[in-house]
């Protein structure tokens, strides 16, 4: 767990309404039928795509805590050569790496038919919002530099 914080500027004490809007977005994708082992493996997808030391950091230890086995965590970044992810996974996981790489392709309509075999459109809905969630806040921990200590 993270015992301290370091960063250059603190957004979220500087404007205590936005944390409250982000926590709330949290809270509600926690309440989605969108599994929670999933949640937190697309958070550190994300951010590892993004390259976020304090979000990686963060939703490993959430993963674990919620029981997520540290192998399937450790081959996370090579999740579509991987038999420990199963085929829904693998469908969210590159729906939300086609989100975070958005710039490039966006997201292809294979990508999206593929997903559309595991998830309802409420939980493509949450997937969208997850996935654009975390790169946002990916972008809030890098621009700012924070860091775990």
């Amino acid at each position: 767990m993270i015992k301290s914080i370091k960063h250059r500027l603190d957004v979220w004490k500087e404007e205590p309404l936005y944390w409250e809007q982000i926590a709330a977005i949290d809270k509600r994708l926690y309440a989605s039928s969108v599994p929670r082992a999933l949640i937190e493996l697309i958070k550190i997808r994300a951010s590892q795509i993004n390259k976020c030391v304090f979000c990686i950091d963060y939703h490993t230890d959430e993963a674990l805590q919620h029981g997520e086995s540290p192998r399937r965590i450790f081959a996370l970044s090579a999740w579509e050569e991987s038999p420990l992810f199963n085929e829904s996974e693998k469908s969210a996981l590159k729906f939300a790496e086609e989100i975070t790489h958005i710039s490039v392709h966006g997201v292809s309509d294979e990508t999206y038919e593929k997903l559309r075999a595991h998830f309802n459109t409420k939980e493509i809905a949450d997937l969208i919002v997850l996935s654009c969630h975390i790169n946002f806040l990916n972008r809030v921990g890098i621009s700012t530099r924070t860091i775990p200590v």
